[in-house]
């Protein structure tokens, strides 16, 4: 069956979230959101493209840093409500430097940073 992005489930401002794991090691990079444009320039150019709600515009993930996503394998949920993208991630996935977006845990009720900023 050939893949429409029509047939996702988007929110009211036609986005769906987008989950970035690293294709190699399994680790959750970000979350982000993409709509059905993004999702087709991503397929196609194989370069994770996402959807900027601040900028409201196209964000090709590293296009400006260098630290770029290479899709390797797009996977969609059993709702079709959420994106997985398995990429090779170019440097950190976060803009605060560090690898993943995913930098603070919460142990014995306290916030305790588990990732220094890589650079």
């Amino acid at each position: 069956m050939k893949f429409d992005p029509a047939t996702l489930t988007y929110n009211d401002a036609g986005l769906i979230p987008a989950i970035a794991q690293d294709a190699k090691s399994g680790e959750v990079l970000m979350m982000a959101w993409m709509n059905a444009e993004s999702i087709q320039q991503t397929l196609e150019t194989r370069q994770v493209t996402y959807w900027s709600r601040s900028r409201q515009e196209f964000w090709v993930k590293g296009a400006t840093s260098g630290h770029t996503q290479a899709l390797v394998d797009f996977k969609i949920d059993c709702d079709r409500d959420c994106i997985l993208v398995e990429v090779n991630q170019e440097g950190p996935a976060c803009h605060t430097g560090r690898r993943s977006c995913f930098y603070t845990a919460i142990e014995s009720g306290e916030e305790v940073e588990i990732l220094k900023p890589m650079i």
